[in-house]
């Protein structure tokens, strides 16, 4: 082919390919967005699962935290499944509890450190760096993130409120 022919072929090739893709994208079922998630749910859309066990809180009871101020590891007798996640408790009576109300046992931020959400990042917090502060459980990757965060637990929870549904688009499913 002389350089001429093929300098008369791209704009057809181009127009060509416009035209097939244009009736592509018209043919082809549009898929739903999802819904934006309430406030509720929110906690609930990203939870911190052990790649290992495919445990929340890598086994870890989320009731003897508030109840026995310690982070004891759940038994395999008792276990409940909220959320899309196994999670394992102590005894039949933090399994009932947490049933009853799992918002108030779960972690906030689904476990991930608020300092790292705070900076909009989202790590995974460990369950044995926890801290109760207003009556809601957080985790945290170091023992500096969990220090950083007792001298200023109001700002950066708001700071992490603020940036989680961001951090979130960032993570994993």
């Amino acid at each position: 082919m002389t350089a001429a022919r093929n300098l008369r072929i791209v704009p057809f090739l181009a127009v060509f390919a416009a035209v097939l893709l244009s009736l592509t994208i018209s043919s082809s079922p549009q898929p739903s967005l999802p819904q934006p998630s309430s406030p509720h749910t929110a906690t609930t859309d990203h939870i911190v699962v052990d790649w290992h066990t495919g445990l929340a809180l890598g086994g870890f009871d989320p009731v003897a935290y508030f109840v026995e101020g310690d982070a004891v590891r759940g038994k395999g007798d008792f276990e409940h499944s909220f959320a899309g996640v196994v999670w394992r408790f102590r005894n039949e009576g933090n399994r009932a509890a947490f049933a009853a109300d799992p918002q108030v046992y779960m972690p906030r931020f689904g476990g991930y450190d608020p300092i790292a959400i705070a900076r909009g990042v989202g790590v995974p917090g460990d369950p044995r760096l926890w801290l109760i502060v207003e009556g809601r459980l957080y985790l945290f990757f170091t023992p500096e993130a969990r220090a950083a965060f007792v001298d200023n637990p109001k700002d950066l929870v708001e700071t992490a409120g603020r940036n989680w549904p961001a951090v979130q688009l960032t993570l994993s499913p």
